[in-house]
């Protein structure tokens, strides 16, 4: 698949979504994110369960290490799931070789972000994992899960929100995700604008993802020098030609599904150092 394929398939389900009620419209979405998956890793086991009354789904590989990686789905903080992530925690748990809990977080508008941030904080607090993984809004939730740890474990941040999310700070118009898409995000949940907060790292090993093609990856570069000049060890990766969302089509678009396995190697080897 080509990337402008992907771009005008995903448009194309999102238009489709703008059409239903909110409930249907998360529905939709998970449907289209879905569609991109490819089939599970061969003898993963998927569980879905609770743990203190918040939802997860469980990807457990073949043969895995010790200790738990906690992913965070992406979705704008109004939409998303483990459903719609399904297919990049399944290639996170069978890349790193541990087990993957995926959080399905509450959502606005029904709540607001400090209960979001609650729900996965609820399930850190019960799992003490390995390292800490978030998609997009999933990537903003895991570094403010990480800022307040003595000693948080590694992160891994797929083109993640950060800093003020002002226009003057965003870069450019890019397919699937606007400037003004990015406003009305912050507009929806204002505790995700961080610009003092993300001034200091969040974890000292932290490994970051983005695609070319993103208002997103501006003030991620911004971050990634800031964090580095204060101690961190940050690993960076821009998939070339992609955008906002190509994640879940990373086993059809060769840039994506190259940074993404460079992204979870690089991952692999910093869990290597990290006791539980």
């Amino acid at each position: 698949m080509i990337v402008d394929a992907f771009i005008q398939r995903f448009s194309a389900g999102l238009a489709v979504m703008e059409e239903r009620p909110l409930p249907q419209a998360r529905r939709a979405y998970e449907k289209l994110c879905r569609s991109f998956s490819p089939p599970d890793p061969t003898g993963m086991q998927i569980e879905n369960g609770t743990i203190n009354d918040v939802s997860v789904r469980l990807f457990i590989p073949q043969q895995q290490a010790t200790g738990c990686v906690l992913f965070i789905h992406g979705g704008g903080f109004t939409i998303g799931s483990a459903e719609s992530h399904h297919g990049p925690a399944a290639s996170l748990a069978h890349a790193l070789g541990h087990e993957v809990v995926s959080v399905n977080y509450r959502l606005a508008p029904e709540v607001a972000y400090p209960a979001m941030l609650a729900d996965c904080q609820t399930v850190l607090d019960a799992l003490q994992p390995v390292a800490l993984v978030g998609d997009s809004a999933g990537g903003r939730l895991a570094i403010d899960l990480a800022h307040p740890l003595s000693e948080a474990p590694p992160l891994g941040l797929i083109y993640p929100a950060v800093g003020e999310l002002s226009r003057e700070c965003l870069g450019e118009d890019a397919p699937l995700l606007s400037r003004s898409d990015v406003i009305s995000i912050r507009q929806h949940c204002p505790e995700i604008s961080a610009a003092e907060r993300d001034r200091a790292p969040p974890a000292t090993r932290i490994e970051v993802l983005t695609v070319e093609h993103d208002p997103l990856t501006r003030p991620i570069e911004a971050a990634v020098a800031n964090w580095r000049a204060e101690g961190a060890s940050v690993g960076y990766g821009c998939a070339p030609q992609m955008v906002h969302a190509a994640l879940h089509a990373q086993s059809q678009l060769p840039d994506m599904g190259s940074a993404w396995q460079h992204f979870c190697h690089a991952l692999k080897q910093g869990l290597n150092g990290y006791k539980v």
